[in-house]
């Protein structure tokens, strides 16, 4: 099953949390010829599929943003020293090549760190720290680097989409572009089937990494009837996984549908009902306080907006090779339309 183009475009453009600007426009010319689309002051765009009558507004929501790097410190030598934009292991980083995005364009770059051969046996018995680390982009001195980089220029890892077998891909940001791409295509196919009774609203939303301000947000703005979150999880058939704590949820599992004390009831039975009747494979997880996602902002902005989470089973989470099973994400796609599609006029989220 090839990679559709908008999800290719979405996973091959560089955006950090604060500095969403090409995926952001990727995302927004993928749904301007089915949806009105406008980006707000955040960088937070939204495509709206209007309604046939006076249903609910529904909100899907993936978040446009990637982990990253920023740039801190350019020392006399050239080197570019940085922190991390968003949650890193830094033993991940040791070694890889970067794409700092900069004034001027791309700008190449590796991680690197004190070669094992020189560091000392204490150094030895420890994993690498992210103050160990640094961007060499071949500059001749400070000079010369900053004549290229500015301090506040971002980066990421350096890491096309490749294709495995099972319909299985690997790509950095994923985590959330996956979401982004299934808020698109679950917009589409409503747009495509003639639309709902209410609106429905694609939604790219910023700076999930760092904050959830895109989030929350666009939910004060938009003020939605009924949001969907789209989100990763983890599948749970990597070695190391505890099913017990985690839950199952291999890849080809389908995607995964939330439960617990944030999540809105109705809407929970309302995804699970509609995954039913199209015969969609799912899972499910339970959650308490907290989910980690963009739900955590929505559900508990204004008065509150009833909220529901679909998640998708994502290997190696936050590193270069974050990897998916193509069909977990088109089924998700096809579960939050439904969703969209079997909400009524009548339809009553009153506990």
């Amino acid at each position: 099953m090839p990679l559709p183009d908008v999800l290719r475009s979405l996973l091959t453009a560089t955006g950090p949390s604060g500095y969403e600007t090409a995926p952001a426009r990727a995302f927004a010319e993928a749904c301007a010829s089915f949806a009105d689309v406008e980006t707000d002051v955040m960088g937070t765009v939204t495509a709206r599929v209007k309604g046939t009558g006076d249903g609910p507004t529904v909100a899907i929501v993936g978040h446009i943003d990637e982990i990253g790097l920023i740039v801190t410190h350019i020392d006399e030598k050239g080197y570019l020293h940085f922190i991390g934009v968003g949650g890193w292991d830094p033993v991940i980083l040791v070694g890889q090549r970067v794409e700092l995005t900069t004034k001027d364009g791309v700008v190449p770059g590796v991680v690197g760190k004190k070669p094992i051969h020189l560091l000392k046996e204490d150094e030895r018995k420890r994993a690498a720290e992210l103050k160990d680390l640094h961007i060499d982009i071949g500059a001749k001195d400070g000079d010369d680097a900053k004549a290229l980089v500015r301090i506040g220029d971002v980066a990421v890892i350096s890491a096309d989409p490749i294709e495995l077998p099972n319909d299985r891909y690997v790509a950095r940001a994923m985590d959330n572009r996956l979401g982004c791409f299934v808020a698109y295509e679950a917009a589409r196919l409503v747009a495509e089937a003639g639309g709902a009774v209410g609106d429905v609203v694609a939604v790219a939303a910023v700076q999930e990494e760092i904050t959830f301000a895109g989030a929350r947000t666009v939910a004060h703005a938009l003020r939605p009837d009924v949001a969907l979150v789209v989100d990763v999880t983890h599948a749970t058939d990597a070695p190391g996984i505890d099913e017990k704590e985690n839950g199952s949820h291999p890849l080809g599992s389908g995607p995964v549908i939330e439960r617990g004390s944030t999540m809105h009831p109705v809407v929970f039975d309302e995804l699970v009902a509609a995954a039913e009747a199209e015969g969609l494979d799912h899972t499910l997880s339970a959650s308490a306080r907290f989910t980690g996602t963009d739900a955590d902002a929505i559900h508990v902005s204004r008065q509150g907006i009833p909220t529901g989470l679909i998640s998708l089973p994502l290997r190696y989470m936050h590193s270069p090779v974050e990897l998916v099973q193509l069909d977990d994400v088109l089924n998700a796609a096809k579960l939050a339309a439904a969703f969209a599609r079997r909400l009524t006029a009548d339809t009553s989220f009153a506990r």
